[in-house]
Protein backbone atom coordinates (compact mmCIF):
# COMPACT_ATOMS: atom_id res chain seq x y z
CA UNK A 1 0.00 0.00 0.00
CA UNK A 2 1.34 3.51 -0.96
CA UNK A 3 1.72 5.86 1.59
CA UNK A 4 2.35 9.79 0.63
CA UNK A 5 5.18 10.98 0.95
CA UNK A 6 6.06 15.03 1.60
CA UNK A 7 8.06 17.52 0.42
CA UNK A 8 8.13 20.75 2.08
CA UNK A 9 8.69 24.10 0.47
CA UNK A 10 9.51 27.06 2.42
CA UNK A 11 9.66 30.56 0.42
CA UNK A 12 10.72 34.00 0.55
CA UNK A 13 9.16 36.40 -1.48
CA UNK A 14 11.05 38.74 -3.46
CA UNK A 15 10.75 41.44 -5.82
CA UNK A 16 13.06 40.20 -7.78
CA UNK A 17 12.27 36.63 -7.53
CA UNK A 18 11.43 33.62 -5.10
CA UNK A 19 13.56 31.96 -3.06
CA UNK A 20 13.03 28.71 -1.04
CA UNK A 21 14.16 26.06 0.73
CA UNK A 22 13.51 22.33 -0.20
CA UNK A 23 12.91 19.45 2.52
CA UNK A 24 12.36 16.42 3.10
CA UNK A 25 11.94 14.55 6.19
CA UNK A 26 13.22 17.74 8.25
CA UNK A 27 16.83 17.43 6.15
CA UNK A 28 17.60 19.96 3.49
CA UNK A 29 17.41 18.43 0.29
CA UNK A 30 18.09 21.58 -1.56
CA UNK A 31 17.04 25.47 -2.53
CA UNK A 32 14.79 26.41 -5.11
CA UNK A 33 14.28 29.63 -7.17
CA UNK A 34 11.16 30.95 -8.87
CA UNK A 35 9.50 34.16 -10.35
CA UNK A 36 8.29 36.49 -8.05
CA UNK A 37 4.50 35.55 -6.94
CA UNK A 38 2.77 37.83 -9.36
CA UNK A 39 -0.95 36.81 -8.60
CA UNK A 40 -0.61 33.37 -10.39
CA UNK A 41 -0.23 34.78 -13.68
CA UNK A 42 0.76 32.48 -16.56
CA UNK A 43 4.63 32.22 -17.60
CA UNK A 44 5.16 35.66 -14.99
CA UNK A 45 4.31 34.25 -11.19
CA UNK A 46 5.24 31.33 -9.27
CA UNK A 47 2.28 29.01 -8.37
CA UNK A 48 0.29 29.41 -5.42
CA UNK A 49 0.55 28.44 -1.86
CA UNK A 50 -0.94 24.65 -1.84
CA UNK A 51 -0.24 20.79 -2.11
CA UNK A 52 1.07 19.65 -5.17
CA UNK A 53 0.71 15.72 -6.06
CA UNK A 54 4.07 15.49 -8.33
CA UNK A 55 4.20 13.41 -11.33
CA UNK A 56 6.67 11.97 -13.82
CA UNK A 57 6.34 13.58 -16.97
CA UNK A 58 8.01 13.92 -20.51
CA UNK A 59 8.47 17.50 -21.92
CA UNK A 60 10.34 18.20 -25.03
CA UNK A 61 12.36 20.92 -24.39
CA UNK A 62 13.70 19.18 -20.78
CA UNK A 63 13.23 15.59 -21.36
CA UNK A 64 12.06 13.29 -18.03
CA UNK A 65 11.39 15.88 -15.34
CA UNK A 66 9.40 15.67 -12.11
CA UNK A 67 5.81 17.48 -13.31
CA UNK A 68 3.24 19.59 -10.77
CA UNK A 69 0.34 18.67 -12.94
CA UNK A 70 -2.16 20.18 -11.14
CA UNK A 71 -1.92 23.54 -10.94
CA UNK A 72 -4.82 25.95 -10.91
CA UNK A 73 -5.46 27.85 -14.06
CA UNK A 74 -1.26 26.56 -14.99
CA UNK A 75 0.01 24.18 -17.57
CA UNK A 76 3.58 22.38 -17.84
CA UNK A 77 4.37 23.33 -15.07
CA UNK A 78 7.71 21.47 -13.75
CA UNK A 79 10.82 21.09 -12.06
CA UNK A 80 13.97 21.74 -14.08
CA UNK A 81 17.63 22.94 -13.96
CA UNK A 82 17.91 26.88 -13.77
CA UNK A 83 20.07 29.24 -12.55
CA UNK A 84 18.50 33.15 -13.31
CA UNK A 85 14.59 32.79 -12.67
CA UNK A 86 13.79 36.21 -14.76
CA UNK A 87 15.75 34.63 -17.42
CA UNK A 88 15.07 30.88 -17.37
CA UNK A 89 11.76 30.40 -15.94
CA UNK A 90 8.34 30.57 -16.77
CA UNK A 91 6.27 29.47 -13.53
CA UNK A 92 8.29 26.65 -12.72
CA UNK A 93 10.75 25.72 -9.40
CA UNK A 94 14.14 25.25 -10.08
CA UNK A 95 16.26 23.23 -7.79
CA UNK A 96 19.56 24.91 -6.85
CA UNK A 97 22.74 24.38 -4.82
CA UNK A 98 23.13 27.65 -3.31
CA UNK A 99 21.34 30.97 -3.48
CA UNK A 100 23.22 33.68 -4.84
CA UNK A 101 20.31 36.26 -5.19
CA UNK A 102 16.27 36.53 -5.21
CA UNK A 103 15.78 34.18 -8.07
CA UNK A 104 19.07 33.18 -8.51
CA UNK A 105 21.63 30.44 -7.64
CA UNK A 106 24.08 28.34 -8.86
CA UNK A 107 24.63 24.74 -9.67
CA UNK A 108 20.71 23.80 -10.38
CA UNK A 109 21.79 20.69 -12.59
CA UNK A 110 23.78 19.54 -9.34
CA UNK A 111 20.44 20.05 -7.05
CA UNK A 112 17.66 18.86 -10.05
CA UNK A 113 19.99 15.20 -9.85
CA UNK A 114 19.69 15.05 -6.00
CA UNK A 115 16.57 15.67 -5.94
CA UNK A 116 15.46 13.74 -8.82
CA UNK A 117 17.56 10.85 -6.85
CA UNK A 118 15.45 11.46 -3.92
CA UNK A 119 11.99 11.76 -5.61
CA UNK A 120 12.84 8.79 -7.83
CA UNK A 121 13.72 5.82 -5.42
CA UNK A 122 10.08 6.73 -3.52
CA UNK A 123 8.60 6.68 -6.70
CA UNK A 124 10.44 2.90 -7.56
CA UNK A 125 9.56 2.08 -3.86
CA UNK A 126 5.32 2.85 -4.88
CA UNK A 127 5.78 5.84 -2.84
CA UNK A 128 3.11 8.90 -3.54
CA UNK A 129 4.70 12.09 -3.58
CA UNK A 130 3.53 15.80 -2.45
CA UNK A 131 5.10 18.93 -2.68
CA UNK A 132 3.45 21.19 -0.08
CA UNK A 133 4.58 25.04 -0.49
CA UNK A 134 3.90 27.80 2.27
Amino acid sequence: MSTKQILHLQRTYGAQGTNGALTYDGELVCHTIELPWRNNLRRLSCIPVGTYKLEKRIYTRHGEQIGIPAVLGREAILIHAANDAQKELLGCIAPVTKLTAEGCGTESRKALEKLKALVYSLWDMGEEVFLHIK
